[in-house]
């Protein structure tokens, strides 16, 4: 079962997040912290709540075959995909609170959009720190706030409307430490200086229709909204997120994030 809390998502689900969610919204970001955190040919990264493996692929691609990429996630699902779509890294089950590394063994340690779902935060951050090594980098990116990415403030009041408060909160999940303020509170026990950035992004995706299967589908809104839910929402958006669509049918809308970069 899914669970929102905690970006738990069923092994379908995970299927449906590397095929739809990736191109829509997570393919734009692994140059970009990979360049912010300096990671080069040789490096030893770590990829922290990797999910399906984005960030980890390309990684690997960026460090070379001297280098070493190693993913780490609680999900059996999102680890079955970031298996199969990054050969040569290091998978392993494993929580960010207690991860299985010795001290120091790593020269980057890098988390794209997983810091929200940690079960304790201030503990996960802890233990990405002892095992980046003195001189390297740590790189968080997560989403800014909901209100800066209006598409999916839309989707979260038009959840709210029809199905309540469960459902909308599933939504708003991802984006529950969106400000510079919140991020930097979870990384107060960093040792070197931490700089947050804010980073325009966007959100694209083929049709609305497309927009909201891969929200539902992908997600852990999955256990939450039946058939018959999914064919109202369907209709509902069809109607009011149009105005997110392009002249072509495609949805396209900013959904920023904020990176927060320590250098140990």
């Amino acid at each position: 079962m899914s669970n929102a809390t905690t970006g738990q998502v069923s092994a379908t689900a995970a299927e449906v997040y590397e095929s739809f969610f990736v191109p829509a919204l997570f393919d734009q970001w692994p140059q970009r912290l990979l360049d912010l955190t300096g990671v080069r040919p040789g490096d030893r990264v770590l990829d922290v709540g990797c999910g399906t493996g984005v960030l980890t692929r390309a990684a690997l691609e960026r460090v070379g075959p001297q280098g070493v990429v190693a993913g780490v996630d609680p999900n059996d699902g999102m680890l079955a995909v970031a298996a199969r779509t990054s050969p040569g890294a290091e998978i392993h089950a494993g929580a960010a609170e207690n991860l299985p590394y010795p001290d120091d063994a790593f020269d980057r340690v890098l988390s794209q959009f997983a810091l929200m779902f940690f079960q304790d935060r201030r503990a996960g951050v802890r233990q990405m720190a002892r095992v980046v090594r003195p001189g390297g980098t740590l790189g968080v990116l997560t989403w800014a706030e909901v209100d800066t990415s209006p598409g999916y403030a839309a989707m979260v009041d038009l959840l709210r409307r029809l199905f309540g408060d469960g459902p909308a909160d599933a939504l708003l999940a991802p984006f529950c430490i969106g400000t510079p303020e919140l991020l930097r509170t979870e990384l107060a026990d960093v040792s070197g200086d931490v700089e947050i950035r804010r980073l325009d992004g966007e959100a694209r995706f083929p049709s609305v229709r497309d927009w909201v299967h891969t929200d539902i589908k992908g997600w852990t809104l999955r256990d939450l909204i039946d058939d018959e839910q999914y064919a109202a929402l369907q209709a509902a958006a069809a109607r009011e997120l149009e105005r997110f669509t392009e002249p072509d049918g495609t949805v396209r809308f900013a959904a920023p994030a904020l990176a927060a970069i320590a250098r140990e």
